[in-house]
């Protein structure tokens, strides 16, 4: 281990143990040395989550520590890095309210960590908008959480190296709910098709979903996956919902239908690419560009 990242991981451990924190959050594409990572953990008596990008990494990482996230392979600045590892690890269980974690991210083409955050989940504060953090688990299946976030970033970052910029709205779980609260603007390009071919959680799916993100209306998921409907205006207006200056329709259709159906939405701004999560009408974590 670079002898900087080694410092970096013993004084973020020490600092753990100092403010009680649960344990150390740790973007880890910088990490090439887990054994020596899960020694300076086992010694130090802090508790490790590892968030790696690379599929080769996750399964190595995985046969040496107990706790590592997968977290989509796309370009994340320092804190996005942060972003990203906090609701993987929220999706899977492994932080939740009221916890307080030391989080350390830094710089991939150099691999050196740099950037060190104490963060109390629950609170206000800039890395997660909301203190309303919901259990995921209890709204969708972690996995398919997970799949339609890493797809969003995806068709947000593909949008802002010169293609088209892409807007559209993710809406998981609670679906009978949702669909009550909802009205087709197209033709549903989905209905007719066996489940088992409308599964976000195939991989053939995914460039079809990012064809028709280009359509006006949200998707709908059920729980497991299945996308129920493309193309679906959310009659939920939001309109009596603060949401920040500058968000237009598309995100207050977000914050109306959240609010009403306890679902999870996930919006990719059109103008900017960033991307927002919604629940019970507010932005629990947001993404954007260059963070």
């Amino acid at each position: 281990m670079k002898q900087q990242n080694r410092l970096m991981v013993e004084t973020a451990c020490s600092i753990a143990k100092k403010t009680h924190s649960k344990g150390l959050l740790l973007y880890g594409d910088m990490i090439e040395d887990y054994e020596a990572l899960a020694k300076i953990g086992q010694e130090k008596q802090v508790d490790l989550i590892l968030a790696i990008k690379d599929e080769i990494s996750f399964q190595d990482a995985s046969l040496v520590l107990k706790k590592v996230i997968q977290i989509p392979n796309v370009p994340l600045g320092r804190i996005n890095q942060v972003k990203i590892s906090i609701i993987q690890a929220l999706s899977k269980g492994l932080v939740k309210k009221g916890d307080k974690w030391v989080c350390l991210s830094g710089i991939p083409q150099t691999k050196v960590l740099d950037n060190l955050l104490i963060l109390e989940f629950g609170k206000e504060f800039e890395i997660i908008s909301s203190s309303d953090l919901p259990v995921i688990s209890e709204i969708v299946r972690p996995e398919v959480f997970e799949t339609v976030l890493r797809l969003a970033l995806e068709i947000s970052i593909e949008g802002k190296e010169g293609r088209k910029p892409v807007g559209t709205i993710f809406v998981l779980g609670k679906h009978e709910d949702v669909l009550k609260f909802s009205h087709p603007m197209v033709i549903n390009p989905f209905q007719g098709y066996p489940e088992e071919e409308r599964n976000i959680l195939d991989p053939r799916l995914k460039e079809t979903v990012k064809e028709f993100s280009s359509i006006d209306g949200a998707f709908i998921f059920r729980e497991d996956g299945i996308i129920l409907a493309a193309g679906r205006h959310l009659d939920a207006s939001g309109e009596n919902i603060e949401i920040p200056l500058g968000l237009g329709s598309r995100h207050r259709a977000a914050a109306g239908i959240t609010s009403l159906t306890d679902a999870l939405a996930i919006v990719i701004s059109e103008e900017t690419g960033g991307v927002r999560i919604f629940h019970h009408g507010k932005i629990f974590m947001e993404i954007e560009k260059g963070e």
